[in-house]
């Protein structure tokens, strides 16, 4: 079995800096719109994660069976362009988990509008089996609750529509940054869209003819490792690039909650930001938040709140069951390893108590969930642990631990002898 081990630092201070790569959300739209524009949107500063890879590769293939593996946003995103590609008929496949990941909503709205698309084994998961022909578009109610990937491939496409798309979002909207992530992309692509109110988006029939270049700032989920990091650590400052004040993510979200809740101050200074712990700053025992909008950075968050013995109240992450595993349920289970105890629902994870520390090297299980290995990893500040399945992290940020070692962890093993 692969793993990682971190050994514990005894002055626990981290300094250093590090380049972390495009945003995989912002480069996964831009890829779909650029293989639907062709060379009127550039690319630059492209993710360098397997997700975006596996995405880029299938988007160029000429195969009638693409198998995109663990890659939920690719799963999502080519369902709708392989929809729109003229009497092209493909198999889109993926791994074990990928087929326990449902899709029922985004092909059930796809059908209403046209799609030719079917089930080969699980009703409402994939694979699925796509006949690509000319959709007219129109208007479609969808359920906005379940993943926002779902809307966000809807809009990527629907200016190729003959009329355009109208999507009423029904239910509670989740992960509502990473469809104005969608709607802003749009428009400055010169695609005409307006979102009428909160649930109403319409995305009109063509694209205006201009070349556009987008250059893609570095990827906060990404980023929010670095913050726990700095929260746990006894002295930190570490400067990360390249980041925007006006970001277009919503997980810039933590630079806030980890100033509020942990006592860590963003100074954005040009292209880059560094990150410092404040003096003199009083963690509190509790705190309740809804990470409605934000469910990537809810494992980092958890993770860092059990290291500072920080009882808290995390909802809004009815997402979480469906990703690349049940993180509730993982995160319940391997917290419990450090003597965290939780309770769980379908949409929240609450720290209660705290039981006896283990301080023997502590194995952690990853469960094929690149968030979890680098959510935990921060720990090793604090005890030697060993992280199951380092390559896991490819899927979102491959150079995480090159980059971990670089500001001063101590680590070792087999990933880097290889």
């Amino acid at each position: 079995m692969s793993y990682v081990k971190i050994k514990k630092k005894n002055n626990r201070s981290l300094y250093g800096s590090v380049s972390i790569n495009g945003s995989k959300s912002i480069s996964n739209r831009l890829l779909i719109l650029k293989a639907i524009y062709k060379d009127e949107i550039d690319i630059v500063n492209l993710s360098n994660c397997e997700d975006t890879e596996i995405l880029k590769s299938s988007l160029t293939s000429y195969s009638n069976i693409l198998d995109i593996h663990h890659a939920g946003t690719a799963m999502r995103f080519l369902t709708s362009y392989l929809s729109i590609q003229k009497e092209r008929e493909v198999i889109l496949t993926g791994s074990k988990r990928m087929k326990e990941r449902p899709i029922l909503v985004l092909v059930d709205a796809l059908r209403k509008l046209g799609a030719e698309i079917n089930f080969l084994e699980k009703e409402g998961y994939p694979p699925i089996k796509i006949l690509g022909k000319e959709i007219t578009g129109g208007e479609i109610n969808i359920n906005a609750q379940v993943s926002s990937q779902y809307i966000s491939s809807l809009m990527l496409v629907a200016s190729k529509f003959k009329n355009g798309l109208k999507i009423f979002m029904q239910d509670n909207v989740t992960s509502f940054p990473y469809i104005k992530m969608t709607f802003d992309l749009l428009i400055l692509s010169g695609i005409k869209v307006l979102w009428n109110n909160k649930k109403v988006i319409h995305i009109f029939p063509g694209k205006k003819k201009q070349k556009k270049c987008f250059y893609i700032e570095s990827d906060w989920s990404s980023a929010s490792y670095y913050y726990s990091m700095s929260a746990i650590a006894k002295e930190s400052k570490i400067i990360l690039s390249s980041y925007d004040n006006n970001s277009l993510q919503g997980d810039k979200e933590v630079s806030y909650i980890y100033e509020k809740y942990f006592g860590i101050s963003t100074l954005f200074k040009e292209n880059k930001i560094i990150i410092f712990k404040k003096i003199n700053f009083s963690l509190p025992k509790f705190f309740e938040l809804n990470l409605n909008k934000t469910p990537d950075i809810a494992q980092t968050i958890t993770v860092t709140s059990a290291a500072l013995g920080i009882k808290c109240f995390l909802k809004g992450l009815e997402t979480l069951k469906i990703k690349e595993t049940d993180r509730l349920i993982a995160l319940k289970k391997e917290l419990h390893k450090i003597g965290v105890k939780t309770n769980i629902t379908n949409y929240s994870i609450e720290i209660t108590d705290f039981l006896q520390e283990k301080n023997h090297c502590i194995f952690f299980n990853t469960y094929q969930d690149h968030r979890m290995a680098m959510s935990f990893a921060p720990l090793g500040l604090q005890y030697s642990i060993c992280i199951e399945d380092p390559n896991v992290v490819k899927k979102s940020y491959p150079n995480f631990w090159i980059d971990l070692k670089s500001i001063g962890f101590s680590i070792e093993n087999d990933y880097f002898s290889r």
